[in-house]
């Protein structure tokens, strides 16, 4: 009977396998790049499979490692968990939390839901990482990613925590000087500001109570954050779909004007997604009771 293989080594493998490097693997587990590989070597030669392709420009899974990744991956965490618990470091919530967020969040009033956050659990700290990119959570050893807009991924597991509507808006000063939309469609023939468009052109899909249509849109701007869609939107280039986070304060001050106010967009919800496990860490488990409890300006109240 073949021996069983050493967990240990398993558990190198398996971060070797979420990394796709072996030095950081060895970084992320505080140990020396050598003996990393060794370990993985032994496994493969206790297993008698290949389950890393080795080449000199990168690092890969064979058909055999990514099975045994997927077997070995979900285990190790609820070990992991279990043996935090009775341990007992889960009374207190404690070490590093890794976010991510979009890039529409950062500003000051998730910074100050952050600091608070922090002040309430001293031993947590929080690597925070601002991106719109929806990156591979365990591949980049990320805790929990907060997500606007439809969730693909049935490996994760998603908490909802608000939603956003985006309305229709321009500047006072091209509300001023064209003629502006009175049915969707009228869309179309005006320069549109734009967020995450091909080419610089899109679809926008717009509501009103039970009606929905769909208006093909360009423009001269295109943009992957709100902040930059914002901007020039309030200069004059044309007709926005801005979130009512960002655009409710700049209608009340006249910069911006709403533009067929009956009609926005369906609403977007907003998730906190982090990997599948049994028993969620309580460093984890305390930002999401947070999230959930914030008062947040940024989006609306789950109903």
């Amino acid at each position: 009977m073949t021996d069983w293989a050493d967990l240990n080594d398993i558990a190198i493998f398996v971060r070797v396998a979420q990394f796709r490097s072996f030095s950081r693997a060895a970084q992320a587990l505080g140990m020396p790049v050598s003996t990393v590989s060794r370990k993985v070597n032994a496994l493969e030669e206790r297993l008698g499979v290949i389950l890393l392709q080795r080449t000199t420009r990168k690092l890969g899974l064979t058909a055999q490692g990514h099975a045994y990744f997927e077997q070995c991956s979900e285990p190790l965490s609820l070990l992991y968990d279990a043996q935090r618990v009775i341990t007992q470091t889960q009374k207190r919530p404690e070490g590093l939390l890794r976010i991510s967020a979009p890039v529409m969040l950062e500003q000051e009033p998730f910074y100050a839901f952050l600091s608070s956050f922090l002040k309430d659990y001293p031993g947590i700290r929080v690597d925070l990482y601002f991106t719109n990119l929806f990156l591979d959570l365990i591949a980049e050893n990320v805790d929990v990613a907060i997500r606007f807009g439809n969730l693909q991924d049935s490996n994760l597991i998603a908490q909802r925590v608000g939603r956003s509507v985006r309305h229709l808006v321009v500047s006072a000063e091209y509300a001023r000087n064209h003629s502006l939309p009175t049915r969707p469609e009228d869309i179309s023939e005006h320069p549109c500001v734009l967020i995450n468009a091909r080419n610089n052109e899109t679809q926008w899909h717009l509501v009103r109570g039970g009606e929905s249509v769909s208006v093909p849109v360009t423009g001269p701007v295109a943009a992957r954050d709100f902040h930059i869609v914002s901007a020039f939107a309030r200069r004059g280039h044309g007709i926005a779909l801005l979130p009512s986070s960002y655009s409710d304060a700049l209608i009340a001050s006249g910069e911006l004007v709403r533009v067929l106010p009956d009609w926005s967009s369906p609403e977007i919800f907003v998730h906190a997604v982090y990997p599948t496990r049994r028993f969620t860490p309580s460093k984890l488990k305390a930002f999401l009771e947070a999230l959930k409890k914030w008062e947040s300006p940024l989006w609306l109240p789950v109903q």
